[in-house]
This record gives structure tokens, C-alpha cells and sequence, in this order.
């Protein structure tokens, strides 16, 4: 199989030293964790919105994206429309309580309610869902690695997570924000790139794409079924999809640290919707990318349930010319460090804000400062580990693995902003079913993952209310005895 050439390398050399240059630039003038974990709150809503964008775009939307309309068709959009509702439910119930004070992760917003014990629930859901969902996104980014240079998987994983721990070591969230920045650029200019040559190398160019794709079925996007087995219908991404947005976007530390450095409410909820246009566009044109992948090797017979995430970084390495193809590396590994490096100041954030200072720890700022980047590291071996792991097809086991505990967390936000007889113990119980119920669907039931985070957060809420009930009627009882 073909390698890299030195023009690629070069290339790719050359990134890797631009992004972690600029993450060691944003080191300067750190002196606490208000700098170090919301970028001191002075971040534009515009480069917030780009960094949204990049880091819930990891490797596994550029390889595996690709993939799933190369085996299917469009119908993954249906749940983007899904993400788009969401947005927009999470700026008018969840950024006006962010707002509320000094918030540092979304999971102070449930001590105010419900308090410390509860507050380090949802922060332990959240470091065991990211942990686990991010160590499929290092696979992904390994499979790259290996195609491009034919190393094994150990050093492959290592090269990845080493080079984004530099700089997120060091620059903390403001350094991951505008390297994101430069990354995203970097990922959708590579795929354009892309897109211009596959159909540049078809001889019929787009007519060809279009007979073909339209003999395939490949432009179908929209399945009105009701079907609570099948992945992508229409109900199963809009609900399923806006819930899931609601728990990524409004509960998970990983997109909320975002909203919380926005400068204001205003830019924070700019941001976000801004995001909801770029993350459609982004989708529909890695889609189209795996349709015209298919067009391009002679329409195979695909085999359900087979993995195709090979297929795209393969026709990056054996079909690119020198230059394009060391584009396309260098972008692929933008998508991954992007969303890398957003997970370790993430889970760092929570790890120091939720759990070190819960205990009353009144540690000086430098010192605090210090410890976090010292988080940030014990992190990156985790996830070390963790993608060392074998997952299945990628993209798809990313999304699985979060929507099993987002229902609980999700849940757990309603509880607290929306019913006000909830309390702390009910609370709890509902997380605890939420949990228990989603682990039964996902082993015991064919339901689709795309129902999983509606369904958790509807047994949170239901047993939440239930049990807050009893616990109220409990109390009064005995006040009266």
C-alpha cells in the first residue's frame, strides 16, 4: 500500500508545529482556573461556534461518516435535523440557568438544586461517558494513522494523544478554542478538496454520480416509518436526535465548557445556533463524499452490518496525489485533535471543579492552576488505554456508548429546572433507574440507539417524580408522628 511522500510528510509536519505552536502561545498570562478552563470569558461567539462545530466533528464524522452513506444513504440527516431542535432547546431552557452565576461546569448548575452528593453523580456520569466515547474517537484517529503510515496501533495512539496533550497541557481551553478553530478550517477545506477530485475522477463526472447514486437509493433521506428498531427514521432522528443535542449540548462538560466562556448569555446562545447551520453543512458534505466513493468503486456489493471506515482513508492514501493527500492526513488529524484536546480540558475541569474542590479545599490559584494541568495528563493515559480498545464500527459505537448514560444526566437536568417537587433522593433514584432501564434496552431490546437518550430520560423523570413523591409524603408522615 502506498505511503506518505516526503511533500505529504512535510505537510503534515507542518501542522502538527502551527497547532501546537499556537497551543503554547495561549499559555502566557495563565495564573488560575477561570483562565485556564473558560479562557477567561473573553472568547468571540463567532470562534465559539467554529469550536462547537470542531470538537463534536471528531475523526469518526470525517471516516466513518463517509462510510455510512458509502453502505446506505442520506437518511443519517434525518437525525441532524434532530440537532438542529435540540440547539435550539437547550438556548431557551439551559444557557439562561448557565448564565445564573460563576459557573464553571454544567454540574455546579445541579448543586444549587440538589446539591454537592447529587452534583458529583452527574460529574461521574459525565467522566465515565466521555472517558469511554472518546477512547473510540482515538481509535478512529489510530485506523488513520496506520493506513497513512503503517505503524502499529500502540504508536499510532500515542503519536496522537502525546502531540494534542502538548498543547492542551499548556494553553488550557483557550488554546483548545483557537486551534480548533484553525482545525476546522483545516478538515472542511480537505474535504472539499476531496469532493472536487472524486468527481473530478469519474469520467462521467456528476451525471454519472447521479444515475448511479440514484439507481442505489443513495439520495434517500427521509423514512416515515414508525419503527423503534431502525436507526434513521424520521421520528427516530428528530426526537431522538433532539434529545440527544439536549444531553450533548446541555448537560455534557465537553460542548457546555463552550457555552460557559461565552462573553455573555447572548453570544453564548449566538454560538450555539450558529453552530446548528455549520454542523448540517458539514454532515450533508461528508455524506456526499461517501456517495461518490461508491460511485467510484464501481457500486461493490456492500454486506450489512460490515464496517467500511476504512474506505475513505484508504482512497485518501492510494488515490490522492502528493500534497492533497498530506492535506488530508493533516485534516483528519485536526478532526481528532480538535475533539481530543476539548475532552482533556473537559474531563480536567469537572475532575478539579466537581470533586478536588468539593471536599472544601481552598488551594491557592497557582496551585489549583497546577493540579489541573497535572488532571489534564492523568486523562490523556486514560484515554491512552481506552483507544487501545476494540470498538466495531466507529462512529456508530461512539454515539451508542453516550446515549446509554446521556438519558440519566439529561433526566436529571429536567428534574432540577423543570419540576420543582423534585428532590434529592428522588433525584437520585431516577438516575439510578434511568441507567439501569437504558442498560436493559440496550442488551435485552432491539430498540435503536437513536431512541436510546428519549427513553432514558423519560424513566429518569418518570421514577424522579415518583419517587420524590414518596420521599415528601414519607416526611410528612413521620412530621406527624
Amino acid at each position: 500500500m502506498m505511503r506518505l511522500s516526503g511533500l505529504d510528510l512535510a505537510i503534515l509536519m507542518l501542522y502538527l508545529a502551527a497547532v501546537t505552536a499556537i497551543g503554547l502561545w495561549f499559555r502566557r498570562g495563565q495564573h488560575d482556573i477561570r483562565d485556564y478552563f473558560l479562557g477567561r470569558r473573553e472568547t468571540p461567539w463567532w470562534a465559539l461556534a467554529l469550536s462547537i462545530v470542531a470538537t463534536e466533528t471528531s475523526t469518526l464524522t470525517v471516516v466513518s461518516t463517509p462510510a455510512l452513506a458509502f453502505a446506505e444513504n442520506f437518511q443519517f440527516l434525518q437525525l441532524v435535523l434532530g440537532y438542529i431542535v435540540g440547539r435550539v432547546v437547550v438556548a431557551l431552557l439551559f444557557i439562561p440557568q448557565f448564565f445564573r452565576g460563576e459557573f464553571y461546569t454544567a454540574y455546579q448548575l445541579i448543586e444549587t438544586r440538589f446539591g454537592a452528593r447529587m452534583k458529583s453523580a452527574a460529574a461521574a456520569t459525565f467522566l465515565m461517558t466521555r472517558a469511554l466515547a472518546d477512547g473510540v474517537r482515538i481509535t478512529a484517529i489510530a485506523l488513520v494513522v496506520q493506513v497513512a503510515f503503517g505503524i502499529g496501533e500502540l504508536w499510532s495512539v500515542a503519536i496522537v494523544l502525546g502531540l494534542t496533550l502538548l498543547y492542551t497541557f499548556q494553553g488550557g481551553l483557550k488554546a483548545v478554542i483557537w486551534t480548533d478553530v484553525v482545525q476546522l478550517g483545516i478538515y472542511l477545506g480537505g474535504a472539499v478538496v476531496a469532493l472536487g477530485l472524486l468527481v473530478g475522477k469519474l469520467p462521467g463526472g456528476w451525471s454519472e454520480v447521479s444515475a448511479v447514486a440514484a439507481a442505489h437509493g443513495k439520495f434517500q433521506i427521509f423514512d416515515f416509518t414508525w419503527d423503534w428498531t431502525t436507526k434513521y427514521t424520521f421520528w427516530a432522528g428528530v426526537l431522538g436526535g433532539m434529545f440527544l443535542t439536549m444531553a450533548s449540548h446541555g448537560t455534557d462538560q465537553l460542548m457546555v465548557q463552550r457555552l460557559l466562556a461565552a462573553r455573555s448569555e447572548r453570544d453564548s446562545k449566538r454560538a450555539l445556533l450558529a453552530s446548528a447551520v455549520l454542523v448540517f453543512l458539514q454532515f450533508a458534505l461528508f455524506l456526499l463524499i461517501g456517495v461518490l466513493l461508491f460511485v467510484f468503486y464501481g457500486a461493490p456489493a456492500i454486506v450489512p452490518g460490515q464496517s467500511y471506515d476504512a474506505v475513505f482513508p484508504q482512497f485518501i492514501v492510494q488515490e490522492m496525489p502528493a500534497g492533497l493527500r498530506g492535506l488530508m492526513v493533516a485534516a483528519i488529524f485536526a478532526a481528532a485533535m480538535s475533539t481530543t484536546s476539548s475532552t482533556l480540558n473537559a474531563l480536567a475541569s469537572s475532575s478539579i471543579v466537581d470533586f478536588y474542590r468539593l471536599h472544601g479545599e481552598t488551594a491557592e490559584p497557582e496551585r489549583l492552576l497546577r493540579l489541573s494541568r497535572w488532571m489534564t495528563l492523568v486523562w490523556g493515559a486514560v484515554l491512552f488505554v481506552l483507544g487501545l480498545v476494540r470498538w466495531g464500527p466507529l462512529l456508530e459505537a461512539g454515539l451508542m456508548i453516550a446515549s446509554i448514560t446521556y438519558g440519566s444526566l439529561l433526566g436529571l437536568f429536567v428534574l432540577g429546572l423543570l419540576h420543582r417537587g423534585t428532590t434529592a433522593g428522588g433525584a437520585l433514584v431516577g438516575m439510578f433507574a434511568g441507567l439501569a432501564g437504558m442498560l436493559y434496552v440496550r442488551f435485552a431490546t432491539p430498540v435503536a440507539w437513536t431512541w436510546y437518550v428519549l427513553v432514558g430520560t423519560l424513566i429518569t423523570v418518570l421514577v424522579g417524580v415518583v419517587a420524590s413523591w414518596v420521599e415528601r409524603q414519607t416526611t410528612a408522615h413521620l412530621e406527624e408522628h
